[in-house]
């Protein structure tokens, strides 16, 4: 008899087990459909319509496409500005979110009203917000007023090569807010035994950042810079509401190539262009994905 009960317990185990994960699958069909009807289902489509030779799909092209757009001056320089702009932003942003985080783990005044203020750019339309940033960067605008007063020439901030500076500005201030709270996340984990373990030991404070709070920040900064990554890519939207259809070339970025594309219904270059765009995506967090197991390797 108790041998029989022991065969019983892992039976209905496994009974319960299989009930579980047929529940949970029901609950994430309506998700996964979701996703798959809208994301999964037009991409593959649009990967099929890039090597065709028109959005019918009447004949086969092979790479025709891909060799026309890569001779592209105008897809080039899209996607030179795109990827000069995530070198340039990401890791500015990845210092000063870590710089704020560390300034707003301390205890300081109105730290609760600064981490507030952060958050704010997360919550307010982006489209409302761009207005305030017109009037800042405009011909007669708030800026050139100000620079006014100390005598210097005015500046056609979004006609020149500044306005990569100036989109570049607005992606922090929309970003940073979600980095910084990432990272006070990752920093109020940190046991406080081991500062003092330290500082009783003489460690600096550089060696204690760098020994510690970088060491136990590792995954966190890691995820920081693959979402920072994604949104540079995704900065069209905010350039778009700046400078228009067509910008400054300093700021013209593949999104803008896409919608171009997308307006004169040239679909087999736009879908060329959003296939190359993913694997370049893919290729860098894959890449640091492979950087992030070494560091692992070698700290272990």
């Amino acid at each position: 008899m108790k041998k029989w009960v022991f065969l019983r317990a892992p039976l209905r185990m496994t009974w319960w087990l299989r009930r579980d994960a047929t529940a949970a699958w029901l609950f994430l069909a309506p998700s996964a459909a979701g996703f798959a009807m809208f994301y999964l289902i037009p991409f593959v489509m649009g990967v099929m319509y890039s090597f065709m030779s028109s959005a019918s799909g009447e004949r086969f092209a092979g790479l025709s496409n891909y060799r026309e757009l890569l001779a592209s001056d105008s897809f080039r320089k899209a996607a030179s500005n795109t990827f000069y702009f995530s070198a340039v932003s990401v890791p500015l942003m990845l210092a000063l979110s870590l710089g704020l985080a560390l300034l707003l783990n301390r205890k300081i005044y109105f730290r609760k009203w600064l981490r507030t203020s952060f958050v704010l750019p997360l919550v307010v339309p982006v489209a409302s917000v761009i207005i305030i940033w017109q009037m800042i960067f405009d011909w007669n605008g708030a800026l050139n007023y100000a620079l006014s007063w100390f005598g210097i020439n005015r500046v056609d901030w979004m006609k020149t090569d500044s306005a990569r500076n100036v989109v570049i500005a607005v992606y922090l201030w929309k970003n940073i807010g979600y980095n910084v709270i990432l990272f006070l996340a990752g920093l109020q984990q940190i046991p406080k035994d081991y500062y003092e373990t330290a500082q009783i030991e003489g460690a600096s404070r550089f060696r204690q950042f760098f020994g510690i709070t970088l060491v136990y920040l590792t995954t966190t900064t890691f995820f920081v810079v693959i979402m920072s990554i994604i949104n540079s890519f995704k900065v069209f939207r905010e350039t778009y509401l700046l400078a228009g259809d067509y910008p400054h070339d300093s700021i013209y970025m593949l999104q803008h190539y896409m919608n171009n594309m997308f307006v004169s219904l040239d679909i087999q270059k736009l879908t060329a262009a959003a296939a190359l765009m993913v694997c370049g995506i893919m290729v860098i967090v894959l890449g640091l994905f492979g950087m992030e197991r070494r560091y692992r390797q070698f700290m272990e």
